[in-house]
């Protein structure tokens, strides 16, 4: 396979007017740590943006970041955790899921695939702290869209489609972001042996409260068995168990501490974690490492599978017995990961069923080149809908040159 690695914005623009006059499909990667998510792509040429990894503009006082798409996600969110601020959408590392080499994942790897962490109940995800983007069309345009503030987002806010698009749209170049303060104090209350159905009553108890809950996840004993020992090592019995995370100023944090523990007692004993150990089991919850891959090549299929938070517990229940896998909850029951035993199409039939009957989605985030060829990665679309994103997609990519074929087959 042919790569050609560029080493600024205007190589990416020369190398996308060549592939075009070519009818080359590229493959668009920052370090490849996400390549095994999505369908097999079509194509033998790679664009390597990784080069591009420069921190364009960092102004702390005005929480505003402008970095290349290449840049490291692990080496920006050491510079501005140094400065006491966060990307508060938690972003995910997938290197735990997917076997690939940790904190190697790129910004705009971060942005393409869209995976936030448990704060997405609060703070939103990865578009709704974009505020601009510098790349390269699929007609062999360099464009800008957004700004640095959020007042200079007129018109079509680009931005928003960009991310989540896996590469599909166009060749990001530098993304501007909007970053947050870090919480001074952090607490995560535990409750122990609810089962899924329970537990996912408690957590909507205590999201619809006036606590300020910024995570809320249930792991059942089973997750917990292959859990690693962050995690792990809250099993005691045989029993799951259900977290939920306070942040903010100390003195706020320990009166909602209090508040919160009296509301969910009467779904059992609560115990507390704070801080350092509280953020290491948020971590964890995070980058999903009940599903960790074992070696390169894990031989589970993992789904990632949002739905109505009122309806996880009692889908992933039926999905894991029907299934005979494992789930554990994240964003009170919104997000269920589902590792099933391995098989020639990972279960779709089953998973697709039941979650399109609880009014949800799902993606088969991890799974070998053979299944992912066979079945269908992300979750297939109303006709209406897939009709507007083919739409969507000509108007920024008509040939169909990027990352051709990752979210669905291309025609062409």
């Amino acid at each position: 396979m042919d790569t050609l690695k560029v080493r600024d914005a205007n190589d990416v623009l020369q190398a996308v007017q060549a592939a075009l006059a070519a009818e080359q499909p590229l493959e668009i990667i920052g370090h490849g740590t996400k390549r095994g998510i999505g369908q097999p792509m079509a194509t033998n040429a790679v664009l390597d943006l990784s080069a591009l990894s420069a921190v364009v503009d960092y102004e702390p006082s005005e929480l505003i970041l402008t970095v290349e798409a290449g840049a490291p996600l692990a080496d920006v969110q050491s510079l501005i955790d140094a400065r006491g601020q966060e990307f508060a959408f938690e972003p995910m590392d997938t290197a735990v899921l997917l076997g690939t080499a940790p904190g190697t994942g790129t910004v705009g790897g971060m942005v393409g695939a869209g995976l936030a962490g448990p704060r997405r109940i609060r703070a939103g995800g990865a578009r709704d702290h974009l505020l601009g983007a510098a790349a390269v069309s699929g007609f062999g345009e360099a464009f800008k869209a957004g700004g640095k503030v959020v007042k200079n987002v007129t018109g079509y806010d680009l931005c928003k489609l960009i991310a989540g698009s896996f590469g599909t749209l166009a060749v990001v170049t530098e993304l501007t972001f909007k970053v947050m303060p870090k919480a001074e104090s952090e607490t995560t209350l535990v409750l122990r042996g609810l089962d899924d159905t329970a537990a996912n009553r408690a957590m909507t108890a205590a999201l619809g409260s006036p606590f300020d809950v910024s995570g809320a996840a249930h792991l059942p004993s089973a997750a917990l068995q292959s859990a690693g020992a962050v995690l792990g090592g809250l099993a005691a019995n045989g029993q799951g168990v259900t977290l939920l995370r306070l942040e903010g100023i100390a003195a706020s944090v320990a009166h909602r501490v209090g508040s919160l523990s009296k509301l969910v007692a009467a779904f059992g004993a609560v115990e507390t974690v704070m801080e350092a150990a509280s953020r290491a089991l948020w971590a964890a919850v995070r980058d999903v490492t009940p599903f960790a891959a074992v070696g390169a090549h894990d031989s589970r299929p993992v789904w990632r599978i949002v739905c109505p938070p009122a309806s996880g517990g009692a889908l992933g229940q039926a999905l894991a017995a029907q299934t005979g896998g494992k789930a554990f909850y994240d964003w009170g029951g919104g997000l269920i990961w589902l590792a099933t035993p391995p098989s020639a199409d990972a279960h779709a039939g089953v998973v697709r069923a039941q979650t399109e009957a609880a009014g949800g989605h799902a993606t088969l985030l991890r799974a070998d080149e053979a299944v992912r060829r066979a079945v269908a990665v992300f979750h297939p679309q109303a006709a209406g809908v897939a009709a507007l994103s083919r739409r969507v997609r000509q108007s920024f990519d008509p040939k169909l040159i990027f990352n051709r074929n990752r979210m669905a087959e291309d025609a062409g």
